[in-house]
């Protein structure tokens, strides 16, 4: 049977096969050495079983098979994150931004009162009253959360 590759970037290759090959035998003999990069997808589905064949999926001749290239190399389910803590898990780990929110705005804060009390003439009653309710709010936030 006749089957077109069709890749990302609108480009189509034509691959002879047999409808007794495996899609793993289809993406050693035209993807070689990057078997585990290669993604293909036929009719909205992806084909992670390596072991089916062609004609369990009904791929007929002429069918469109869909070609993505992921970066590195995949497992057979898609890597989905796990649920849980937000922050790093094992030292030397680079931090999210979720981690910094909290002293970023801690800081900020600690300017604004900075800017409040050496500045005082630049700060008027509306602006000093708010200042004061921000920082209860952002106070209250950050008790709560931790």
């Amino acid at each position: 049977i006749t089957i077109r590759l069709k890749f990302l970037n609108d480009t189509e290759e034509v691959a002879v096969a047999r409808p007794e090959d495996t899609v793993g035998i289809l993406k050693s003999k035209y993807f070689p050495g990057q078997e585990s990069q290669m993604r293909l997808i036929y009719r909205g589905q992806l084909l992670q079983d390596q072991a089916r064949t062609l004609r369990s999926l009904r791929i007929t001749d002429n069918c469109v098979i869909h070609c993505h290239r992921s970066r590195g190399a995949t497992a057979a389910t898609p890597a989905l994150p796990e649920p849980g803590p937000a922050g790093p898990t094992a030292p030397g780990l680079p931090l999210g931004g979720g981690t910094l929110m909290v002293p970023t705005v801690m800081v900020v804060l600690a300017l604004g009162w900075y800017f409040r009390i050496n500045y005082r003439q630049l700060f008027t009653a509306p602006a000093t009253v708010s200042l004061i309710a921000v920082t209860v709010l952002v106070t209250f936030l950050a008790f709560g959360l931790y």
